[in-house]
């Protein structure tokens, strides 16, 4: 197991035996983003709730995108308020292939906690394991952790469109959203030109864990990433793209975060959009 995925009964062991892990319940999707009546009708044992939407995330113009990476004070803020100290293991899970989970990988880890976990195979690996779930709501003790954003490596909107022509850029999103059949919830329907489609949904099994190192390192070779060249990832919002992010790291590959991604991208109607399932 890599030292980013743990295993439930890893987990498990870890509780048992009283060791310092905060688990936190980072329940979201796209059409349900509180996912707070959730965790409270069953999360794992000791789990706090995240809110994606209020707590990793900030709230900006529509030309910074849906998802903005929020600054460091209201950050270090809510970790203090999840009962996170310094040198805590802290696990994260959703009920969704980790695909929100991975958000808040990404945004701890860069954050500068040391020891940052996403549970492989999500909820639905603990519950298939045989382990329990609590009911209603975990107010934890505060902790003191401290933050210093900037650990991992993420490019902006000019950054992008450089990357989408001298590397690879790829765009995660759901094949018709990327060739722009469908756009449910941005201004501008398509892709950044020369951006790739490789959904992240491909990245995990049917159980939702994450394939092998060298399973991912050979379906992103055949999209085009190149250990040689750069490779950055975008989504909608920069939340799945973390989830790629992840799987690119678990190859092997250093990938960069385009935390604006889509969202951004098309609410400047001076940057240009691609349609259809090439790159262009």
């Amino acid at each position: 197991m890599s030292n980013i995925l743990i295993t439930p009964e890893a987990l498990a062991a870890l509780i048992a035996e009283g060791a310092p892990v905060r688990v936190l319940d980072v329940r979201w999707r796209l059409d349900r983003p509180d996912g707070r009546p959730d965790y409270l009708a069953g999360h794992i044992p000791g789990a706090v709730y995240v809110s994606l939407d209020d707590e990793l995330a900030a709230h900006g113009e529509p030309a910074d995108g849906r998802h903005p990476l929020p600054d460091a004070a209201t950050l270090q803020a809510a970790v203090r308020r999840w009962g996170i100290d310094d040198g805590d293991t802290v696990v994260v899970y959703d009920d969704l292939k980790s695909l929100s989970a991975a958000r808040a990988w990404w945004v701890l880890t860069d954050a500068g906690l040391a020891d940052v976990r996403i549970l492989d195979g999500a909820l639905r690996a603990w519950t298939a394991a045989g382990l329990p779930l609590d009911e209603g709501d975990v107010v934890p003790v505060a902790g003191s952790a401290t933050l210093s954003a900037g650990r991992l490596a993420q490019v902006s909107i000019d950054e992008a469109a450089e990357l989408a022509a001298s590397g690879a850029l790829l765009d995660v999103r759901v094949p018709e959203r990327y060739r722009g059949d469908v756009e449910p919830i941005d201004p501008r329907a398509g892709h950044i030109p020369g951006s790739i489609n490789a959904p992240t949904t491909g990245n995990v099994d049917e159980d939702g864990r994450f394939l092998g190192p060298e399973a991912l390192r050979a379906r992103f070779t055949a999209a085009g990433v190149d250990a040689a060249s750069p490779v950055a990832v975008s989504c909608g919002s920069g939340v799945t793209a973390s989830h790629a992010f992840v799987a690119l790291r678990l190859a092997g590959f250093a990938p960069t975060l385009y935390p604006g991604s889509w969202s951004q991208w098309a609410n400047h109607p001076d940057r240009p959009v691609a349609t259809g399932p090439n790159p262009g």
